[in-house]
């Protein structure tokens, strides 16, 4: 079934101080407004000299028959529709990470060139699901790694629950249709999630760095395989209801691995 988000009106406030919407607070006046922010307010917050810019997708502008990414890597446009909660997220994620953007973008021109721009390739579903729900992981602890491959999620959420309040697990939420989804404070939230091995304590702000850097070299994204569901709604703070062990238990987000379902090693 597919998602509808609610109204502007109609956003609970409540969203707003919760994970993982409360993890973009600068763009406070953009989501918490009573108005829908304009295409020139967003291009106020782009950093003075970007070469790329948002662009109202109007009729004439779909006229010009270019791709969305092409649209982009030629003329730094990046179409956006007014009043929608989609692609006003998808802008919070251009301000926040566009060096991993313009990565992608880069990946994904490179694959139309290569398959035309009506077919699609592995790389391109890769990429595509970790734009709309992509989310990047470090850890220290390889035996974390041990239960997620095995979809071991009350050990990973409950018995290990400190880890993700400790730092032992950190992430940064990198795709739009989560934070869309997450307008609706009952939706059980699942990631896409590339991981890296911690060989300390890691900083967080490096995370989409090194991620670039893997997607640009060819190292990451390659196959929609490579990327772990992760059930956000099992991490504290998330979801109301992960306070209960019977969450943990018993959820709809947490489901069992697949037979013959492998996941690559977490990235150096």
């Amino acid at each position: 079934m597919r998602y509808h988000a609610p109204s502007r009106e109609a956003v609970e406030p409540t969203v707003f101080e919760r994970l993982p919407l409360a993890a973009w607070r600068e763009y406070a006046a953009l989501l918490q407004g009573h108005a829908w922010p304009s295409i020139e307010q967003l291009n106020s917050y782009l950093p003075k000299g970007a070469r790329h810019r948002f662009v109202a997708q109007t009729l004439a502008l779909l006229a010009d028959g270019l791709h969305y990414e092409q649209r982009i890597a030629e003329r730094g446009e990046i179409a956006t529709r007014e009043g929608n909660w989609h692609d006003l997220l998808n802008a919070l994620v251009w301000l926040r990470y566009p060096i991993l953007k313009l990565a992608l973008n880069q990946r994904q021109m490179a694959e139309i060139v290569r398959m035309g721009p009506k077919l699609r390739s592995r790389p391109q579903y890769a990429m595509t699901h970790f734009d709309e729900a992509g989310v990047i992981v470090t850890l220290q602890d390889p035996a974390l790694l041990a239960l997620w491959d095995a979809h071991d999620w009350h050990g990973l959420f409950w018995r290990q629950r400190h880890a993700w309040l400790d730092g032992s697990i950190q992430l940064e939420l990198f795709g739009h249709a989560l934070l869309e989804h997450a307008l609706n404070p009952d939706k059980l939230l699942v990631g896409k999630a590339v991981v890296f091995q911690a060989a300390g304590n890691a900083d967080v702000r490096q995370l989409s760095t090194r991620c670039t850097e893997a997607i640009v070299g060819g190292r990451l994204l390659c196959d929609p395989l490579e990327l772990r569901p992760l059930p956000l709604a099992g991490i504290p703070g998330w979801h109301v209801g992960n306070v209960d062990e019977s969450f943990h238990l018993a959820t709809a987000c947490y489901q069992p691995r697949r037979a013959g379902r492998e996941y690559p090693p977490a990235l150096p």
